[in-house]
């Protein structure tokens, strides 16, 4: 499994949807931990997620 699937499942749980069915979350959160690329993409999205939250409230 390639980052570009991580990142796929990190993105599905940031917008509150299903992981994908070949990232269970245990693999998904075992990946961040190892992964320092990874989690400062989650950091990087997260922080956008907050971002454009902010810009839709009236």
């Amino acid at each position: 499994m390639e980052c570009s699937d991580f990142r796929t499942a990190i993105s599905a749980r940031i917008d509150g949807e299903a992981l994908p069915p070949a990232v269970p979350v245990g693999v998904l959160d075992a990946h961040l931990r190892e992964c320092a690329d990874c989690r400062a993409w989650e950091q990087a999205a997260r922080r956008l997620r907050r971002l454009t939250g902010r810009l839709r409230e009236p």
